[in-house]
């Protein structure tokens, strides 16, 4: 039944209720619907989440409306710059610097006008309440890895190829545990990827990921679009229903020129980056197969 809370602050003249608006505008609060008519207006600031706390015994020296946030340092520091905006001081606003407290956290307060005190608080924990992530490794050591690399636009692929081959071994992979298949093309990739993924575990070929790479240049008709939907829709699927990890590291690109910055020259080579996304990959999914985080 209980949908929300709302906290009403009467601001004693019309420059009060400005300068609230503008600092709370300031330091992050969304807009929420406010209103106005022959007696009053008001402006509504919206968080993300809220609660009533009850205190028995000691209060935390704190005001009575405390606002939560996750990077401290950063609300403190827009507090100032709100404050050098309206031509205030930290004295006047008798604005505190963030000081550790006796319940596990930091906090500062500000008045921005009298009579209107809050204080601005994190936990000292970033992880307080929060899950532990569960996050990849980028050790390649034990793992086995398929790369399915078209011949096509060899120009670039065979860049994308020594890319990827260059993060796996930099991670500590073997030779051995690396399987090259070499296609025609982009379209016959995810033929050849899901070959590879089914292979069962026992199999010398078998493979915990498969990094697909390919090249795909726009010419004057749709042929382009056509294969590019197809092949990422077909890489997808084979990941889907074998549950190994795909990585792509497809291009598709309006010339050659842009193809080649994607494949070491400029823009990073993304047959590396996708060598390091199918490692995390990787040790993602024996995290979660033996229970690691739970």
């Amino acid at each position: 039944m209980i949908k929300g809370v709302t906290f009403l602050r009467p601001a004693a003249t019309d420059a009060d209720y400005q300068k609230l608006s503008s600092f709370f505008a300031s330091v992050g609060f969304g807009l929420g619907r406010g209103w106005s008519d022959e007696t009053s207006r008001g402006a509504s600031f919206l968080a993300p989440l809220a609660n009533v706390e009850f205190v028995c015994g000691e209060m935390p020296q704190t005001a009575g409306i405390l606002i939560e946030v996750t990077q401290l340092d950063a609300a403190h520091q827009a507090t100032l710059h709100w404050a050098e905006s309206v031509g205030a001081d930290a004295a006047t606003l008798q604005l505190t610097d963030p000081a550790e407290t006796h319940w596990n956290s930091r906090l500062f307060s500000v008045e921005p006008v009298p009579g209107h005190l809050f204080s601005f608080w994190e936990w000292s924990d970033p992880l307080r309440g929060r899950p532990v992530a569960i996050e990849g490794d980028l050790s390649a050591v034990g793992m086995r890895f398929g790369i399915v690399v078209a011949r096509w636009n060899a120009v670039i692929t065979d860049r994308l190829l020594e890319g990827a081959l260059d993060a796996l071994l930099r991670s500590g992979a073997g030779r051995r545990h690396i399987q090259i298949v070499r296609v025609p093309g982009a379209w016959e990739i995810p033929a050849a990827a899901r070959m590879l993924a089914e292979l069962p575990s026992a199999h010398e070929k078998a493979v915990d990921a498969v990094i697909a790479l390919g090249c795909l240049l726009r010419g004057e008709t749709a042929h382009y679009e056509a294969i590019y939907n197809e092949v990422a829709r077909g890489i997808g699927q084979s990941q889907q229903e074998t549950g190994v990890p795909h990585a792509f590291g497809v291009l598709t690109c309006e010339t050659l020129e842009q193809a080649l910055n994607r494949a070491g020259i400029k823009a990073g080579n993304k047959g590396f980056e996708a060598a390091i996304a199918a490692i995390e990959m990787v040790s993602v999914r024996h995290k979660l197969h033996d229970g690691e985080g739970a």
